[in-house]
């Protein structure tokens, strides 16, 4: 039997309230992290773990720090938006 989807939260809300906002779709290729509505970092066998830069607010920040660990290394290698989308699209094809 394959492998069905299934999501999680990841990051450290002391509330489930707010764990909707954070939270990952993984299939057996790929790992998707959103940031409310919005996909923000991925991470597949072939590309490895790929991270948006922030382009929002503290929040978003926030979530990207507990996905990438936030280092000085870790933003420096995040990447622009369309960049990142393209990456994206090119995983799902």
């Amino acid at each position: 039997m394959a492998t069905l989807p299934s999501f999680r939260n990841y990051g450290e809300y002391s509330s489930s309230n707010y764990g909707a906002h954070s939270l990952v779709f993984s299939t057996p290729k790929i790992e998707i992290y959103f940031s409310y509505d919005t996909p923000v970092a991925f991470r597949a066998a072939a590309s490895g773990l790929v991270v948006r830069q922030n382009d929002w607010h503290t929040t978003t920040g926030k979530h990207l720090n507990w996905i990438d660990g936030g280092s000085k290394e870790a933003k420096a290698a995040r990447i622009p938006g369309a960049e990142f989308e393209k990456h994206l699209a090119a995983e799902l094809a």
